[in-house]
């Protein structure tokens, strides 16, 4: 039996003036998906009024700057598909059903700032299961996810030079050897050491010794330029730079400028068997794995004997593996079939 028309008329205007109060911002669109409620919870979140987007497709405005769909428009046009292109985090909990949810940083352009946020958008249908409204719901985690990534920050960084620790270039490694491996292309290391670095530190101290440590940190990491470039301390006074796409000769410049660098800031050294300033050794190796290669241990053990290499013909140099000549090559390894490194003291 039909509801009498006075009853549905109430039920709904309950509604409204409900979902205007919620304490959760709430935005709802019709099957046009032009907005017929901005709630005030809405209005505070986005620093958009109602009147503003009541009767509009503009909803987007309040969360981006460039048009693009919100999750209500997801859920009713029925495109799941969109939603990997469009969120960082996502599931789609039916076709036709139950909606969406995701999360994504919103740029806010009412507020100026940007926010991370939880979304939740369900369709309502009528009792024929026609589409009648998406009702969008937000949550600001933007809290949550700063310290979220704040602590990921710390896990992932080294406490000296900012630099990424020996963890994150054991993990980032494996990726990008893989990565190469399947595009063929060339996946180059840099090993970089301090020279005469424990002379440095009796001489100068422990405390000049870490600014040295984050000078040269400084010149690495502006060397690590493209996104997945990584550089990293890989322990001690040495540090690594991981280079994808890139051969020998690419890779070598790249140590002649850090090399350079570093001596062009003039830090002075002086302890009995170095130089004047504080120079660095660079071991260099590029390899494009083939199927037989299963880790990447072939080219660290190359980068290594590479830096040895530059050590015993002097120091402050640069080697590059294919280059190793035999009689300095570390006589208690193969060259090219050595486990992972530790890190290393200078000598």
């Amino acid at each position: 039996m039909a509801k009498p028309a006075k009853a549905v008329d109430v039920a709904h205007s309950y509604a409204v003036r409900l979902m205007q109060h919620l304490v959760v911002p709430t935005f709802v669109i019709d099957p046009k998906r032009r907005v017929v409620i901005w709630n005030r919870a809405c209005e505070r979140l986005t620093g958009v009024a109602a009147s503003e987007v009541i009767g509009t497709s503009k909803h987007w405005q309040a969360f981006y700057e460039t048009k693009r769909h919100c999750l209500a428009d997801l859920v009713a046009l029925d495109l799941p598909e969109q939603l990997p292109e469009l969120y960082s985090e996502y599931a789609a909990r039916g076709h036709n059903g139950l909606g969406f949810s995701a999360e994504n940083w919103c740029v806010m352009p009412k507020l100026g700032s940007q926010l991370y946020l939880a979304i939740d958008a369900g369709p309502i249908h009528d009792e024929a299961g026609n589409l009648i409204a998406v009702v969008e719901t937000l949550r600001d985690l933007t809290d949550q996810k700063r310290a979220e990534m704040a602590l990921k920050e710390l896990a992932t960084k080294d406490g000296l030079t900012g630099l990424s620790n020996r963890r994150s270039f054991d993990q980032m490694l494996p990726t990008e050897w893989a990565r190469a491996q399947r595009t063929q292309k060339p996946l180059a290391l840099l090993f970089v050491d301090v020279d005469h670095f424990k002379l440095f530190n009796d001489l100068h101290g422990h405390q000049t010794g870490d600014e040295c440590l984050r000078a040269v940190a400084t010149v690495v990491s502006r060397h690590a330029v493209r996104p997945l470039d990584l550089a990293s301390r890989y322990g001690g006074e040495e540090f690594a730079l991981i280079l994808p796409d890139m051969d020998c000769d690419s890779a070598r410049t790249v140590a002649e400028e850090i090399r350079t660098a570093v001596m062009a800031l003039r830090i002075a050294h002086g302890a009995n068997g170095a130089g004047d300033h504080v120079t660095l050794s660079v071991g260099v190796a590029s390899h494009i794995p083939g199927e037989s290669d299963g880790s990447p241990d072939r080219l660290l053990g190359a980068a290594d004997q590479a830096l040895y290499a530059a050590k015993r013909l002097g120091r402050n140099r640069i080697i590059c593996a294919e280059g190793v000549p035999a009689e300095f090559a570390r006589p208690d390894r193969e060259m090219l079939e050595v486990p992972a490194p530790t890190a290393r003291k200078s000598a």
